[in-house]
C-alpha cells in the first residue's frame, strides 16, 4: 500500500473494483481473455493470434485497447454484460464486509469501475458488500473508461461532494490514481484486498470526522 495524499477533511472514498475489492487473478485474466477471444472471432483470428496483437497495442486501459480496434465503449459494455458472471469466481468476503462497514460509519463509499454497472452489482453481490455502495459509476454510466476524468466527474455530480474531500483507492496508479490526484482528490494505491482490510487503521487513526 502507498498513500499519495490524504485530504484534511475526508468525506468520501471512491473505490476501484477489480483487483482492489477482491484478489482473484484467474478472474481478472478471464475478463481480458474472454474479450480478446470475442475480438478475434470478429477479426477472423485465433485467440493466440489476437492476444499477441493486443499485447503489442496495449494501452493503460484495456477498454482503450479495444477502442483502437474500432470496438465502441457501448459494445465493450455489452460484451462484458453478456460474458462476465462474477459469482463463478468470487465468494462472500466477511472480512471485506467488516472493513467496509467500519469505513461506512465515517465515510460515504462509492465505486468507479471500468466494468458496466450490472457487472459491478453482480460482483459486489458475490462479495456480499453491495449494501455499502449506493453510488456506482460504471463503463456504461458516461461511456468513458478510466483513466478518463469523466467517471470521476460523474461521481462528484451524483454525490455533490467537493473533489478535495474524496479519496480514490485502486490497484493501478495510471488508471485509478493519476487523474483523481490531478483533480485534487486524495489517492491510495493498494495491492489487492489485503491492503483494503488495513484502510480503517490508516484512515481513522487521524481522527477524521468523515460524513
Amino acid at each position: 500500500m502507498k498513500v499519495f495524499h490524504l485530504p484534511a477533511d475526508i468525506k468520501a472514498l471512491v473505490f476501484d473494483m477489480d483487483l482492489t475489492l477482491y484478489t482473484n487473478h484467474e478472474y481478472a485474466k478471464f475478463q481480458i481473455d474472454s474479450l480478446i477471444k470475442r475480438l478475434g472471432e470478429i477479426r477472423g483470428l485465433s485467440f493466440a493470434e489476437m492476444k499477441q496483437e493486443v499485447e503489442k497495442a496495449k494501452n493503460k486501459s484495456f477498454s482503450f485497447t479495444l477502442n483502437s480496434y474500432g470496438i465502441t465503449t457501448e459494445e465493450i459494455a455489452l460484451w462484458r454484460n453478456e460474458i462476465l458472471e462474477p459469482a463463478h469466481f468470487l465468494n462472500e468476503d466477511s472480512r471485506l464486509k467488516d472493513t467496509l462497514k467500519k469505513l461506512s460509519e465515517f465515510y460515504f463509499l462509492g465505486l468507479v469501475t471500468n466494468n458496466p454497472v450490472l457487472v459491478a452489482r453482480k460482483t459486489l453481490a458475490a462479495l456480499g458488500v453491495i449494501e455499502f455502495f449506493p453510488v456506482i459509476v460504471g463503463l456504461d454510466t458516461c461511456l468513458a473508461a478510466k483513466p478518463s476524468e469523466k467517471p470521476y466527474l460523474r461521481f462528484l455530480e451524483l454525490t455533490s461532494f467537493p473533489c478535495e474531500t474524496c479519496v480514490s483507492i485502486g490497484d493501478r496508479y495510471d488508471v485509478d490514481l493519476d487523474i483523481p490526484l490531478k483533480m485534487g482528490m486524495g489517492g491510495i494505491l493498494v495491492d489487492g484486498v489485503a491492503d483494503v482490510y488495513k484502510l480503517p487503521e490508516i484512515l481513522l487513526k487521524g481522527g477524521n470526522n468523515g460524513v
